[in-house]
């Protein structure tokens, strides 16, 4: 089988454009960086050094973290997105899999509601879901933040796919052994499939862990806040002007992000690209 070479041309400004895109990308992180370790007076000048005269990055770092409950706003983060993925899992799971390996009547319909709802902007269902967390009295609760995001389209589109490269023998073989199908679920399709679910993990976790816009309507109470709202509660009550802790805050709000991905990228990837070859 030969094997397509790009020529020294295409190859040099292929890279020249993943270079200048994954900059251009950077730059915000970089800056956000940057003031995080500066004091007050140094972040409005005009000339722009990544490495202050005067290192304030403890400062700001403390002040970060003691000046507002940062810790607890991430806590909050880290316990809505835990159980977020999990639900996610466990319904878009089974629902992937009637999708892909069952014969179902209206299937193709149903599918075609899935990438529908896929290309539908959550916040167009928010004042629907505002009244329907009222109705249930779960408003300014973990459980108004978890409930409006359970059913996952991108959840079940992915894991569609997924299930698809999946041979049907293996699943004629389980049925065979006497299993169930949501045996054959969790025994056998989602062990199979543990990269595309961890790249949705990792989708979803970001998604939700800098998520503002739901969190700004469904919680008021300060110790529910997840970190953006949180931080977002910082700057105008404890910080005001003073964007050397807020941008601290930001940073190590998003620290924890790119930690997970870095160490999950393989997995990542391969969950991307196993549903696009059947």
């Amino acid at each position: 089988m030969s094997i397509h070479r790009l020529s020294p041309p295409s190859a040099v400004l292929r890279h020249a454009v993943l270079l200048t895109s994954g900059a251009l990308i950077l730059i915000p992180f970089v800056w956000m960086v940057s003031l995080s370790i500066k004091p007050q007076g140094a972040i409005f000048r005009t000339s722009f050094n990544f490495w202050p005269e005067q290192f304030y990055g403890i400062e700001n770092y403390t002040r970060a973290l003691t000046e507002a409950p940062l810790p607890q706003y991430m806590l909050n983060g880290v316990i809505v997105c835990a159980m977020i993925v999990i639900l996610q899992v466990l319904v878009c799971a089974p629902a992937a899999y009637a999708l892909a390996k069952l014969d179902l009547p209206g299937k193709n319909l149903l599918f075609a509601m899935v990438l529908v709802a896929l290309i539908l902007p959550h916040e167009v269902l928010s004042l629907p879901l505002f009244i329907l967390g009222y109705k249930l009295g779960i408003l300014n609760t973990y459980a108004a933040l978890v409930f409006p995001f359970i059913v996952s389209p991108f959840g079940i589109f992915l894991f569609r796919q997924f299930f698809k490269t999946i041979p049907d023998d293996i699943v004629h073989a389980a049925r065979l052994d006497g299993l169930s199908e949501l045996a054959i679920v969790w025994r056998i399709m989602v062990p199979m499939a543990l990269p595309a679910i961890i790249a949705f993990g990792i989708f979803s976790v970001v998604s939700h862990w800098n998520n503002l816009f739901w969190p700004l309507i469904a919680v008021r109470d300060q110790s529910l806040m997840p970190p953006p709202l949180g931080i977002l509660a910082f700057k105008n009550e404890e910080a005001g002007n003073d964007y050397g802790p807020l941008m601290a805050a930001s940073t190590i709000v998003v620290a924890p992000l790119i930690i997970a991905f870095l160490s999950a990228q393989r997995w990542f990837v391969e969950g991307l690209t196993g549903g696009a070859v059947k």
